[in-house]
């Protein structure tokens, strides 16, 4: 059976190799391999991705530099290691290095800080209780590696959600038998565990479909938290649920392992009253995970579901995909778009559960009308299975690594062999078709710093003759991605409409940074112009 699977695959993938020119975007094969598979992946401010694994399967493809050895005799694997578990990444010149993890980091959970660190929390064994803080290089050094923090958090963390909040603390939520959250760093006023009900209220016996909750920080300052197939708002600082929000409809789970997606849609604070509105996509029919433990691999769903959760009356709109998908990625796009890539077709999240691989990405057009806001992309040759992830990098790529639904690393002689790969996929937006209408920013410079509420000048050029009324200024809140879901991401618009010339193919548009923490917690930010959905090259800046 399972021989007869792989043969499928790969007249589908020669199939899709011949089809793939009548879809959107393009992809690129950047490295064949970085030695490890990409589990996590968050892309910091100097155009570096960080990606790690897990220690405990044993030898990476990867070796430590200088004879350096993990040595950590609590590993369930080796006590003495010499290979990397984790990456850094170089976005400009397309080269890796390897980084050392003491502990073990697998399903874990992060955020980056106001101040630009990567703080990650948790793990398995010896790791679930560890902080770890990557502190990004300065230009031209390559001397920053991991530092671990022993004994930084108070309960296990194992396939739990952070979330960054406006006073630059972060909360962690859940995990494997975790019915509660935290915050890092600790302070005076907030330094125990918090009961969390709606955890286990959300509980599937055995089967739990609440791992890696999706966290939205809505803007009043509450927490809108999703689990399973419900939703609260949440009053962190009271420990108080605010509201309770109707059951998704078709009461099937959507977290792990019947592992659907989440973005909260872009924060439109440039025309007035700001809406919320989070989108939920794929899943696992109820039942799903333990039929796929028998061998038995239902169809993913292929619902998503919308919902404004400040409205007096909130209800999910239902909307259907073009593809049934469980173990997606879902990305905010600097143009508003939501892109949903990786994962499969049917069975859920786990070792050897996942079948069918969804090859083409989808874009969700938000604003579009109902009925025909998603469109089919071009399809890669490489399954992304359990385990992979994907981020935006600044100039508008996603890009995309990972896949290993095995316990250890395995390459041959299974349906989805270890992927240690990195591709990069282009969306339409990029085609070189659309480059006389594809802004440059020319002012602010990368690195700018702005104040809460603070207005400025955007300076940018395009080729083409500018339909003005089609300009628009958003910022995105670069992610967290782990298991399908990328934590701490949000786009907002602030900016648009007010176009004036400043000289030939030249223009200045004006924006506004967010007012307040609740709409965009400090930190930094990737600044984008849009012209007829088309978006520059991003530049940084720090909301601060």
């Amino acid at each position: 059976m399972e021989t007869m699977m792989i043969i499928h695959h790969i007249l589908l993938f020669l199939f899709c190799g011949l089809c793939a020119a009548s879809a959107g975007g393009q992809w690129q094969l950047l490295q064949e391999s970085v030695g490890i598979t990409a589990m996590h992946m968050q892309l910091l401010h100097n155009d570096r991705v960080v990606f790690f694994d897990r220690t405990d399967f044993g030898k990476s493809n990867l070796s430590l530099p200088n004879g350096q050895c993990r040595s950590d005799p609590n590993d369930t694997a080796l006590h003495v290691d010499c290979t990397a578990h984790s990456v850094e990444y170089d976005t400009i010149s397309n080269t890796f290095r390897p980084l050392m993890v003491q502990t073990d980091v697998w399903c874990s959970s992060g955020a980056a800080m106001p101040d630009g660190r990567l703080i990650q929390t948790g793990g398995f064994n010896d790791g679930e209780r560890r902080v770890r803080i990557f502190d990004p290089c300065q230009a031209g050094s390559l001397a920053c590696d991991w530092q671990e923090i022993d004994g930084g958090l108070l309960a296990r963390r194992w396939y739990a959600t952070n979330q960054l909040l406006p006073d630059g603390r972060q909360i962690v939520i859940g995990g494997r038998r975790q019915f509660n959250y935290e915050f890092y760093p600790k302070t005076v006023k907030a330094s125990n565990l918090y009961s969390l009900r709606f955890l286990v209220q959300t509980n599937d016996p055995n089967v739990e479909n609440n791992l890696y909750p999706f966290v939205h920080l809505n803007v009043d300052g509450n927490l809108f938290i999703f689990a399973n197939n419900r939703a609260i708002l949440f009053d962190y600082v009271k420990n108080m649920v605010v509201r309770t929000y109707p059951a998704m409809p078709g009461g099937d789970p959507r977290n792990y392992p019947s592992t659907g997606s989440s973005v909260l849609l872009p924060l439109r604070i440039a025309e007035g009253a700001v809406e919320a509105e989070v989108l939920v996509c794929g899943g696992a029919p109820k039942g799903s995970f333990v039929q796929a433990m028998k061998g038995n691999f239902l169809p993913a769903l292929d619902t998503c579901g919308r919902i404004k959760i400040n409205h007096v009356n909130p209800q999910w709109v239902m909307e259907t995909m073009p593809q049934r998908r469980v173990m997606c990625d879902m990305l905010l796009l600097p143009n508003g778009d939501v892109i949903i890539i990786n994962g499969g077709k049917s069975g859920t999240a786990g070792w050897e559960y996942g079948r069918e691989p969804a090859l083409s990405p989808i874009i969700y057009r938000p604003n579009g009308p109902a009925g025909a806001r998603f469109e089919v992309q071009s399809t890669s040759s490489i399954p992304r299975m359990y385990h992979s992830s994907a981020v935006i990098l600044r100039d508008g790529r996603v890009l995309v690594g990972g896949s290993n639904p095995h316990i250890y690393y395995n390459f041959t002689g299974v349906l989805f062999p270890t992927v240690l790969s990195l591709e990069a996929f282009s969306p339409p937006y990029l085609d070189a078709h659309s480059a006389a209408l594809r802004p440059k920013i020319v002012f602010p410079r990368s690195q700018t710093k702005l104040s809460y509420g603070q207005t400025f000048q955007v300076q940018f050029t395009v080729a083409a003759p500018i339909d003005s009324g089609a300009v628009a200024v958003t910022m995105l809140a670069p992610s967290f991605t782990t298991h399908s879901y990328s934590m701490n991401q949000r786009l907002l618009v602030i900016g648009g409409g007010n176009v004036t010339s400043s000289g030939p193919s030249a223009y200045t548009v004006e924006a506004v940074a967010p007012g307040t923490g609740n709409l965009a917690p400090s930190g930094f930010y990737l600044l984008f112009v849009v012209h007829q959905e088309i978006p520059s090259e991003g530049i940084w800046v720090q909301i601060q």
